[in-house]
């Protein structure tokens, strides 16, 4: 069976400087998040549970109590943080010291592959050879994330919020590139079918060793505008007892509000348009418990860029090349 070399393998200088490239951004990547104060994923391994509305409403709720926050949008198939922080229409400036990410609503920077897009319906088409492409996808999604996080000058941050698409393999890419993960936020809602999707990519962040992993629970129940009772949207108490078999708190319950999907898909976040409503309330809790943890000081650790280097890149790969 032949036997494939990874990057670190290869000890001797490449005609291609293939190599070279690869170790230099990766000094880039440690650099540059050693300069953001806490690096937060959010993530679910399933799809449908809100992640990219959670993300965007708790960095709303971040920078209106006065933290510098960005937000990268870890999809890159599927992106739509642009949208929802209104910044679908901005252009990107390459600075020396990189790429600089545009400011949305409450001044939050982003980065998502939407800003990279030139028709807004446009699918995304990675450059590829014409055989083997399943084989280059993954190398190629991995480069771009690496860039998005090395080649973007995020400046000073107090939080970075990494909002990852679905799926283990894709929080397993992101554990790679960030191996010193601080804090991810595992998004699930009460139904059983999330809690046993959920379930997996929680032992997956466990044996990885990230140190403070908690849960959200989100779309818990709503107000009948008719009765005035409140009433569950999904029966069962999934997200309870998923916390109670992984040992993960709950760190906020959010309840289901139609008007949070209206708000987001025009660039308003419900905890901004309605800082004193139940929504916004809950994911201030959210942001109590993660403050508290920042300021305690508890399992947080600077983030780097050691990750394992087992995806290829080149520079015709290269998002920002």
């Amino acid at each position: 069976m032949r036997k494939f070399r990874t990057y670190g393998e290869v000890k001797h200088q490449t005609e291609s400087e293939l190599l070279e490239q690869v170790l230099d951004q990766r000094v880039r990547l440690s650099t540059r998040l050693s300069r953001v104060g806490t690096v937060v994923a959010i993530a679910s391994g399933k799809g449908g549970v809100g992640k990219s509305a959670v993300t965007t409403n708790l960095a709303t709720t971040l920078a209106t109590r006065g933290h510098q926050v960005g937000v990268l949008d870890a999809d890159l198939n599927g992106p739509s943080i642009a949208q929802m922080l209104a910044v679908t229409d901005a252009t990107l400036e390459d600075r020396k010291d990189g790429v600089v990410p545009p400011r949305g609503v409450a001044g939050i920077r982003v980065m998502s592959m939407e800003l990279l897009q030139r028709n807004k319906d446009a699918p995304l088409r990675w450059k590829e050879p014409d055989s083997d492409t399943f084989l280059w996808q993954s190398s190629m999604e991995a480069s771009a994330l690496r860039e998005f996080l090395a080649d973007v000058d995020w400046g000073e941050p107090d939080y970075l919020l990494i909002d990852v698409p679905p799926g283990t393999d894709k929080i397993r890419r992101l554990l790679e590139l960030v191996p010193n993960l601080p804090v991810l936020l595992m998004v699930t809602t009460p139904s059983e079918i999330s809690r046993s999707v959920v379930a997996r990519s929680i032992r997956l962040v466990k044996e990885a060793g990230v140190p403070t992993v908690a849960l959200v629970s989100n779309m818990t129940d709503y107000l009948c505008p008719d009765c005035g009772n409140r009433h569950p949207l999904f029966r069962g108490n999934g997200a309870r007892r998923l916390a109670e078999d992984s040992g993960h708190p709950i760190w906020a319950e959010i309840p289901f509000d139609p008007r949070m999907g209206e708000d987001t898909d025009r660039g308003r976040p419900r905890t901004l348009e309605d800082p004193e409503g139940e929504v916004a309330l809950a994911f201030g809790s959210l942001a109590d418990r993660l403050e508290g943890l920042v300021q305690s000081g508890d399992n947080l650790e600077k983030s780097s860029g050691d990750g394992v280097m087992s995806e290829e890149t080149n520079e015709e790969q290269g998002v920002f090349k």
